[in-house]
This record gives C-alpha cells, sequence and structure tokens, in this order.
C-alpha cells in the first residue's frame, strides 16, 4: 500500500476497562492530512493485515492537524487487531493509511444515534453541526454507562441524551426516536449490527426516504457458529469456488485473482453488491431493504454467505 503515514503514540488515556484513546502524532517528515467528519484511517498490523478506526475530534479544528485520536475497544473474541492495539505503548511506532470517509456528513439538521464505541464518528460529526451553527439531536447507547466512552463529554458538550440498558428508566425507545425525525434531519446511525438493522427498518417503515438514512457498522464480518462450507459459480467463466466458513466470497475469490470490488468489508457500504443468478444468498450486511432481501436477487459479497449448497453470481 502506497502513502502509508508513520506515526508515534503520543497518549493512552483509559476510557473503560475495554476501551483505549490513543493519540497518534506523525513522525518527522510525514504531515497528517484534514479528515472530514466521519473519517476512518486503517492501522497496520505486524501480520500484515489491518483494521479501520474512526477518528475522534470535539473540536472541528481548521488546517492540517496536528495529532489523530482513535479509540479501540478490546474484543476478545476479536481476530487480535484490538488485543494489539491495547498492548502498545506510548513512543509506540505504528502506520496507517490516509484517512478514508465512508460516512460522511450532509452539514443539515441531524438526529445522532451511537451505539457502543460506535459513538466515535459521530462526536466529529457533532462537533462540525456545531461549530456550523447547525441544530441537532444525539442520543447515546448502551448496556450500561460504565462501559460506553466519552459520556460525560457528548452530555456536556452536545446534551446527548443517554440510553442503558440496565436502566428502565433511559433505556433506548427506538420507535420514539425514529418518529421524532423531522422532514429535514438526517438520520445517523453507527454502532452494532442489531441496532442498525431495528433502525434501519424503523426508519424506513416510517417514511424517511434512504437519502436522509446514513449508517456505518462497527462490526465485523467473522464467522457465526454453524456456518458451512458453500460453492459459488462465476457466471462469466464458469469457475466454481468453495467458500469455507472462515472466509468470505470477497477473500476466496480475490485469492484466486478474480477482480471483484469491495471497500468496507463489513456489509455497510454496498460496493461490493453482486447480482444472483441462482441460489439462496444468507444476507449479513445492513445495505439492503428487506425487499431487496426477499427478493434473493443481489447480495454483497464481503459478509453474506448462501443457504443453499451452490451460488452463481453475476461476476
Amino acid at each position: 500500500m502506497t502513502d502509508i503515514i508513520r506515526a508515534r503514540i503520543q497518549e493512552i488515556s483509559e476510557l473503560t476497562s475495554r476501551i483505549k484513546s490513543i493519540r497518534l502524532v506523525p513522525e518527522a517528515g510525514d504531515k497528517l492530512p484534514t479528515a472530514a467528519p466521519g473519517a476512518h484511517i486503517q492501522v497496520q498490523l505486524p501480520d500484515g493485515g489491518a483494521r479501520d478506526y474512526s477518528l475522534v475530534s470535539f473540536d472541528n479544528g481548521a488546517g492540517p492537524p496536528e495529532s489523530y485520536t482513535i479509540a479501540v475497544q478490546l474484543e476478545p473474541k476479536g481476530q487480535g487487531g484490538s488485543r494489539y492495539m491495547h498492548e502498545l505503548a506510548v513512543g509506540d511506532r505504528v502506520s496507517f493509511a490516509p484517512p478514508k470517509n465512508s460516512f460522511p456528513l450532509e452539514i443539515a439538521p441531524a438526529v445522532f444515534l451511537a451505539g457502543g464505541i460506535g459513538v466515535t464518528p459521530l462526536i466529529s460529526m457533532a462537533a462540525a453541526l456545531q461549530a456550523a451553527n447547525r441544530p441537532f439531536t444525539f442520543h447515546y447507547t448502551g448496556r450500561t454507562a460504565s462501559a460506553m466512552a466519552y459520556v460525560a463529554e457528548v452530555r456536556e458538550r452536545f446534551n446527548a441524551v443517554l440510553h442503558c440498558d440496565d436502566d428502565p428508566q433511559t433505556a433506548l425507545d427506538l420507535a420514539a426516536i425514529i418518529q421524532a425525525v423531522t422532514p429535514e434531519q438526517h438520520l445517523y446511525l453507527c454502532g452494532p449490527r442489531g441496532m442498525i438493522e431495528a433502525a434501519k427498518t424503523a426508519a424506513e417503515q416510517a417514511g424517511i426516504p434512504s437519502a436522509r438514512i446514513h449508517f456505518e457498522l462497527f462490526d465485523s464480518g467473522a464467522a457465526e457458529s454453524g456456518d458451512t462450507a458453500f460453492e459459488v459459480e462465476i457466471l462469466s467463466s464458469g469457475q466454481v469456488f468453495t467458500i469455507p466458513p472462515d472466509k468470505t466470497i470477497v477473500e476466496v475469490l480475490e485469492a484466486a485473482g478474480v477482480d471483484v470490488m469491495y471497500d468496507c468489508q463489513r456489509g455497510d457500504c454496498g460496493i461490493c453488491q453482486v447480482d444472483v443468478i441462482s441460489g439462496t444468498p444468507d444476507h449479513r450486511d445492513v445495505v439492503l431493504s428487506e425487499t431487496e432481501r426477499d427478493s434473493g436477487k443481489v447480495m454483497q459479497i464481503c459478509v453474506s454467505r448462501a443457504k443453499s449448497p451452490r451460488l452463481v453470481l453475476d461476476i
């Protein structure tokens, strides 16, 4: 990968028992590009992999930044990326790709709904709207306040409404939030798959146009219990590939030299969508509508799998 930025860790803060804030400053000769609200960086891992982390900014400052801040939640059952990040110390070096934004902000009235660590990109967005004197409401939900990062900051800066599962008086009322969205407001969702799917479905049923529903999934396409191998046939060539339980369609096809388009690898950007000629997809994205899912005619090959022994895809 080209244009890699080299940085060292200037500061580490314990936000919760599982979440660390990491401040990065560039090495001599490297500069940090200005990043739009909602942007993320892709940190390189020692094993050759990479992990995406949203940039956190309460300042919305103009001009090139002197540092980047990310927040990393430790995932004990993850693939090791968060564990590596949590083992880093002040002074350690890391490398990452320049910021990329697949979750852009419209400068318009907004409703933000953050779930857990999904609060990170929404902080930068709220700061930008605040600086632009645009109104917004900020809802932040999680299991318990002690497990949620930046609680005091988002309440003080953005008058955020906290929704905790362990407190019946503040527990998330998704229907009420969606019904309160006005015709001029944009809805921004970031968090775990279940929250995004429920909120997106409720918003669609409430008649909110898809152009005003924005989301980013803080989840991975990790294998699920019970996953089995299946076959994918490429319509253009007739090639057949076996997709094992621990690999995605994109991973297998790319390794075999098949040219496929993809980006997020979480099922929230829609770039890897392909037409399904035959077979039954097992949809695991948050992009498709219920009608599109039920049709079985399209799928996102970065995360979705198959319910049938074989899929024939228009690639």
